[in-house]
């Protein structure tokens, strides 16, 4: 493996295990402290829009941030796809 591919690699690493720590806290960490949340937001428990509403703006964004973060990485190393 060439030393341009192993920095891809271990950037790319990086990327995803900063991603998934976002995404485990989004997931459990909020629901684990939901009790704790206790105040009305837009009329409902903040705890119940944290659930229903809020993790899936996080998901969205987690996957917006990845495709763009690695479609500028894949391009400064030279291994992007050409679209025609």
């Amino acid at each position: 493996m060439t030393e341009d591919r192993q920095r891809h690699w271990r950037r790319t690493l990086r990327l995803t295990v900063a991603l998934l720590a976002v995404w485990f806290v989004a997931s459990f960490g909020v629901a684990w402290f939901a009790r704790d949340l206790s105040f009305d937001f837009f009329g409902w428990p903040f705890s119940f829009w944290v659930g229903a509403q809020g993790a899936l703006l996080v998901y969205l964004g987690l996957v917006a941030l990845y495709a763009r973060r690695m479609r500028r990485l894949d391009q400064e190393h030279g291994v992007d796809e050409d679209e025609d």
